[in-house]
């Protein structure tokens, strides 16, 4: 089961890197952060806390967008070539075949997060003199919510096109930070508010000492258990779909 998994993980990660969007966002996010230290900040130029925080905000936004342009149409095109049925009747299960594309999308994001980190902290370096090791707590947190967007859109992907999935996943994203905008932390839904404010820690990051390993682990409890609900869910909705 592990070595079909894999084999799907890895077929799906080479397949990424032949397609352009992966090397375009990588340089537009490398062009941005080298950009970062010529913007005005009061006069007298970006100062190391702003840096981090737009950096960060950069990676953001480019992690996200690369996300979503890899996973959207993926199943929708291997179902639509017929090659999804090539793999499904080689004995791999309908679950092994989405945990398989979800673990290569979530590969690939995660060297271009590599990627955007080095980036980052060498701009930083050379700029300001500083090794910002934390930040490479903040890329890890986007990696982890970029997983959790990746099985999103891996579900919806299942049953539906790709211009469904990438309106849909930007609605997720709305929603799962608007949770301190629409309720008080007092209030009785705020418990069952499906929200990832928790894996946003760009401002500590940035403005702070950044996070505790205690805090790590929670992040990655939320992300398991966000990955694992929204996997199941995809299993359910490709399950039913005849092939």
């Amino acid at each position: 089961m592990i070595g079909r998994v894999w084999s799907l993980a890895v077929s799906v990660f080479f397949d990424a890197l032949r397609r352009k969007v992966v090397w375009v966002v990588i340089l537009f996010a490398a062009v941005m952060a080298a950009a970062i230290p010529s913007l005005p900040s009061y006069g007298f130029g970006v100062v190391e806390a702003v840096y981090r925080e737009i950096a960060l905000a950069l990676t953001y936004v480019a992690t996200m967008v690369l996300t979503v342009a890899l996973a959207a149409n993926r199943i929708p095109a291997e179902v639509e070539r017929r090659t999804a049925y090539g793999v499904l009747v080689r004995s791999v299960r309908r679950w092994e075949y989405l945990l398989g594309t979800w673990l290569g999308i979530l590969v690939t994001v995660g060297a271009a997060v590599a990627a955007f980190t080095v980036v980052d902290i060498v701009v930083g370096w050379l700029t300001y003199g500083e090794i910002m090791l934390r930040l490479a707590e903040g890329t890890f947190a986007i990696l982890l919510e970029a997983g959790v967007v990746a099985a999103f859109c891996v579900a919806v992907s299942s049953i539906t096109g790709p211009v469904v999935v990438v309106v849909s996943s930007l609605a997720f994203l709305f929603i799962a930070h608007s949770r301190s905008q629409l309720l008080a932390p007092g209030d009785a839904l705020w418990g069952l508010y499906p929200s990832l404010d928790t894996l946003n820690i760009i401002n500590p990051v940035a403005h702070g000492t950044g996070v505790s390993l205690t805090y790590v682990a929670s992040m990655i409890v939320v992300f398991a258990a966000w990955v694992a609900i929204l996997l199941v869910f995809a299993t359910g909705l490709f399950s039913s779909r005849d092939l």
